[in-house]
């Protein structure tokens, strides 16, 4: 039996390793970011500069950037560890392959998803969405991206072992990323509106506890699939 604190520790040790690394590659850490705001910001270049017209489809816009700043980071969540064999060693660790995944998705999301939460909102002044959304913007996008995590996770670990795996990995998580896409992108446009918005956010919020619950299992059960 694994002692708590020993496996908290093994979740930190996880999560703290993962972090560092990703400070050392600074490059890397900041492509899904600049990916995310150079999205955003072509937009008005394409559709024109008219307020009314990007108001409207600004939830949209902002979402699907954030979605596919999610799919550019995923190969970064497994990949360079399966190749130096360091995936493998945490398989073999007596702690709960489950619980150190976790710790993996979390340093992920803190390191691509949690930066959109405060580029967001300027972007969104930009495409002159009004101040009543901002909020609503900031919510859906905390409880989306760490979906968008989760369930990456399960595709990346069924993919990690497979050398051009990215359009098999979209072709995974893809039409699983889209009720999240619906809900976050209607929730802003409802707020921006003047509508209640609270349906959407239990939606969003049942789904992250459904994916918290569920993922690090079936990441699990995928990585041990890959490396065998």
């Amino acid at each position: 039996m694994n002692n708590p604190s020993s496996l908290s520790s093994a979740f930190y040790q996880v999560l703290k390793r993962d972090m560092t690394l990703a400070f050392r590659h600074r490059g890397e850490l900041a492509n899904p970011l600049l990916f995310f705001i150079i999205v955003v910001t072509l937009f008005p270049l394409g559709v024109g500069p008219a307020p009314s017209v990007l108001e409207t489809i600004a939830p949209g816009i902002i979402w699907v950037a954030a979605l596919l700043s999610a799919m550019l980071s995923l190969d970064s969540m497994f990949r360079s560890d399966f190749e130096d064999g360091s995936l493998e060693q945490i398989t073999l660790s007596h702690h709960p392959l489950s619980v150190l995944v976790l710790a993996k998705i979390l340093a992920h999301w803190l390191i691509t998803g949690l930066p959109l939460l405060f580029i967001a909102p300027l972007l969104g002044v930009l495409l002159y969405l009004p101040n009543e959304a901002m909020k609503t913007l900031v919510i859906t996008l905390a409880l989306g991206t760490p979906i968008l995590s989760l369930v990456g996770a399960i595709g990346m670990g069924l993919t990690v072992g497979l050398k051009r795996g990215g359009v098999l990995l979209s072709l995974l998580v893809l039409p699983l990323f889209i009720p999240v896409l619906i809900f976050g992108a209607l929730a802003v446009n409802e707020a921006a509106a003047g509508l209640p918005v609270d349906g959407y956010l239990y939606v969003l919020g049942a789904l992250l506890l459904l994916t918290l619950t569920l993922s690090p299992f079936a990441t699990a059960a995928s990585i041990r699939i890959s490396i065998s």
